[in-house]
């Protein structure tokens, strides 16, 4: 039988996850009063810039006519005590007069990383920390990482057949599509919640494609191409509708001199152009990565191809995969898949707390990388709990 502090806290996370999609780069929170074993407030964080959870939950109290002097706060992450968009979180709740608030689990950015638990302890308000954390800081590992490393959280996504071809070997348009209409519309989910969107130039090349999330709301993504010859064409969808959504085309320093014209040209054109330099046959990614991270980027949706798809996973830069999966069998009529064979089962880039959904007859299948796991300090579990939203037994 759950406690009643787990129920309560499962229920803010619950409302947080209304947020996810909305609020991004900022975290996903939910908040959860309780006075006399009575909810008397509840809130969550509704989209970027606007209220947190814990002034929603406390001006719920407020409709209400209940005062929360005394009662007891549960919310998933540490509240706020620095000015942003909105005040800090921390001066409302002194000001309430609440009696403990249960906080899941630390923000590790640099403006928070206890600070906002520390100011409530001395005004007198009793905390606790650490109620279902696991499950909190997966809901918001993006988040998380970005405040512990300062790194962007990297997202592989594609679509494959059973058979694990990402591509038909030939086609027009209307053979373009792997996967069915539900399960681009869910990839578009993706890219609402990204701050950039990646792709090859392979991919500009062969689909030319706009790269932006439908239907067009909110914030945009830098859309990134890996262009290292410059190859871009300069009437392509992307340098078209670069006041729609930013452009960044990563080159090389040698391309970008050899073909000065045309750099010029993508760059009237409205596209920033950031020119890499000779890296000897090393991967280029981690400069790129570093470039977004300088530009406060805190996720990266990669949609590339096979070729860009497999430097990630080489490089062991993933933190979560997304894979579409369609119940097709291309065979000799596929073209590439993602990594070709492996060398030995070792080498295998292993998922942890796998979900899976349902488009139609598509499957979606995610999980995350050890990597992720250990940069966000959350630990390996025998089932995924964001699919059961309950703690299990560590490993």
């Amino acid at each position: 039988m759950v406690d009643p502090d787990t129920k309560y806290m499962q229920m803010a996370l619950k409302l947080a996850r209304r947020g996810l999609d909305s609020v991004e780069p900022n975290p996903a929170v939910g908040c959860v009063i309780v006075k006399a074993n009575q909810i008397i407030g509840k809130g969550w964080h509704r989209k970027f810039g606007g209220p947190h959870a814990e002034i929603n939950a406390l001006e719920d109290c407020s409709s209400l006519g209940v005062n929360p002097r005394g009662a007891t706060m549960y919310v998933t992450l540490e509240p706020c005590s620095h000015e942003g968009k909105t005040g800090p979180c921390t001066r409302a709740i002194m000001m309430a007069a609440l009696g403990k608030v249960m906080v899941a689990t630390v923000d590790p950015s640099e403006h928070a990383d206890g600070k906002g638990i520390e100011q409530l302890r001395g005004a007198g308000i009793q905390v606790e920390t650490g109620l279902c954390r696991t499950e909190a800081r997966l809901l918001n590992a993006p988040f998380i990482k970005f405040g512990a490393t300062g790194q962007c959280w990297v997202t592989l996504k594609w679509a494959q057949s059973i058979d694990g071809k990402v591509a038909r070997a030939q086609g027009g348009e209307a053979d373009r599509w792997i996967s069915n209409a539900l399960s681009r519309k869910d990839a578009h989910r993706l890219r609402r919640r990204a701050g950039a969107v990646l792709v090859g130039i392979n991919t500009v090349l062969a689909d030319d494609p706009f790269l932006v999330p439908r239907p067009r709301k909110g914030k945009r993504p830098i859309r990134v191409v890996l262009d290292s010859s410059l190859r871009i064409r300069l009437t392509c969808r992307l340098l078209r509708t670069t006041k729609t959504s930013p452009v960044l085309i990563f080159a090389r320093q040698e391309s970008v001199l050899e073909k000065s014209g045309i750099a010029d040209r993508i760059i009237k054109k409205g596209a920033e152009l950031v020119a890499y330099p000779d890296t000897h046959g090393q991967s280029n990614l981690h400069l790129l990565l570093d470039e977004l991270r300088d530009r406060g980027v805190s996720e990266l949706l990669v949609e590339g191809g096979p070729t860009v798809i497999a430097s990630f996973l080489k490089e062991r830069l993933a933190d979560e995969i997304c894979v579409y999966i369609a119940p097709k069998i291309l065979a000799q009529e596929g073209g590439a898949d993602i990594a070709g064979p492996i060398a030995e089962l070792s080498e295998a880039v292993g998922l942890h707390y796998v979900d899976t959904k349902r488009f139609g007859d598509d499957i979606c299948l995610t999980g995350l990388t050890k990597k992720a796991l250990a940069e966000c300090d959350i630990p390996t579990r025998s089932w995924d709990l964001r699919a059961q939203g309950i703690t299990g037994t560590e490993r």
